[in-house]
């Protein structure tokens, strides 16, 4: 913005002296106005690029999104040779580091995982929690599997997506579905809350989005993330993840991909595994139980725990190992048979 206010009053400068001074003088500042329009069109160095939190990215693992946006990038590789990839897709205004022991668990069963904050989250540039269209973090998601699919040739890939990553992998999952041995999803965003999400809710958040798209509707209470407190104490001291209110732009977004998702629903038929609690008061289990009930999946399956809150994976010791061995298990069942020596 300051070198397109500097060319400007360079510009009119320029109209000025050609009015009082001549040609002469003329030349030289076009010379200048020049050199001025190249400097606001030169592209940022990749070594000045920074993290939303000062870190530069050429220190960091990172991917370069269509848009030329940053994304923060975590590999967790096993020990030895993978057998299958597990694309892992965050919620709503936290960070793909909170998922280091998911990511460990899996690693013990040689699955290696990768993920990035998605544009606009934790180390990642983009305005905070805030996009102008869902199919953003889809693309984005696509673009990231892609490059892992040409570094490890012929391994099987798996999604798994938490809250709104869970709705970031049944979209992107529905986008190619040959390309996908499975999807996990827990406690996913798939519709909206029909008592919070009235007609008249969404009526009014459709006039402000187009009235104050910035205005914010409230925030994630912590204390519906778990019913562990340290847990919650975590996710509340965690610099990286967003504690500010949602945007009302954004909570738009949200329900255009509840709505994708309900029509993609009937036509799903790939390999999905469900868990969600039913005291989860962030992403309505309905949402679950609508899936599990309408996909023409045959390989389906849905786990609810009695009294969880919304990150299982997070939730009391004994839920949060259940979540991680049932995952385990689900994708380790799903491997290819080993091909005899």
């Amino acid at each position: 913005m300051i070198n397109e206010v500097n060319v400007l009053l360079t510009c009119l400068l320029v109209a000025a002296v050609s009015h009082w001074y001549g040609s002469d003088l003329l030349s030289l500042l076009r010379v200048l106005v020049s050199d001025a329009l190249f400097a606001a069109d030169m592209p940022e160095p990749e070594g000045t690029r920074r993290t939303p939190q000062g870190v530069p990215y050429s220190d960091l693992p990172h991917i370069v999104n269509a848009d030329g946006l940053y994304l923060f990038c975590r590999y967790w590789e096993p020990s030895g040779p993978p057998k299958a990839l597990v694309f892992l897709a965050h919620g709503a205004g936290e960070h793909c580091g909170v998922y280091r022991d998911v990511a460990g668990k899996l690693n013990q069963h040689s699955l290696f995982v990768f993920a990035h904050d998605h544009e606009g989250h934790g180390q990642s540039e983009g305005e905070r929690m805030n996009i102008k269209n869902f199919q953003t973090y889809i693309r984005d998601s696509l673009q990231h599997i892609d490059l892992m699919k040409e570094r490890y040739p012929g391994l099987p890939i798996f999604i798994l997506g938490h809250s709104m990553g869970g709705a970031i992998s049944i979209l992107t999952a529905c986008e190619r579905p040959q390309d996908f041995a499975g999807v996990v999803l827990i406690s996913p965003m798939i519709q909206m809350n029909p008592e919070s999400a009235t007609p008249f809710k969404v009526f009014i958040a459709k006039v402000l989005n187009h009235m104050v798209p910035s205005i914010t509707i409230g925030s994630i209470d912590p204390k519906l993330i778990s019913r562990d407190p340290k847990q919650v104490e975590a996710y509340e001291t965690d610099e990286l993840v967003y504690h500010g209110g949602m945007r009302v732009s954004f909570g738009m977004q949200m329900m255009a991909a509840s709505s994708r998702i309900e029509s993609e629903i009937p036509n799903i038929a790939w390999p999905f595994f469900l868990l969600h609690g039913d005291a989860d008061k962030l992403c309505d289990i309905r949402g679950s139980y609508a899936m599990y009930n309408h996909a023409k999946s045959t390989d389906k399956k849905l786990k609810v725990y009695e009294g969880g809150y919304h990150a299982l994976h997070h939730d009391l010791p004994e839920t949060a190992e259940s979540v991680l061995q049932e995952v385990s298990t689900w994708i380790l069942e799903r491997l290819p048979a080993p091909s005899e020596p």
